[in-house]
């Protein structure tokens, strides 16, 4: 199974991983806010992810990483 991990601090919101998403797993947080005034993404159910990279790839802030 694939650990999704989200740098909260480098995210800026803007849901470029929660549209690729294939499995569409990923939303914004409700409750937490980054130091920069965003809502960071968050993982809804990582038995659910499959590691297909998609949306470390779209992240264009580097916020994502995916360990096998």
């Amino acid at each position: 199974m694939a650990k999704v991990l989200i740098r909260e601090e480098f995210c800026k919101g803007c849901e470029m991983c929660i549209i690729f998403c294939p499995n569409k797993i990923m939303a914004l947080s409700k409750e937490k806010m980054n130091s920069k005034g965003y809502h960071p993404v968050e993982i809804t159910d990582e038995s659910k992810c499959t590691g297909c990279t998609s949306c470390a790839i779209m992240c264009p802030d580097i916020a994502i990483t995916i360990e096998k």
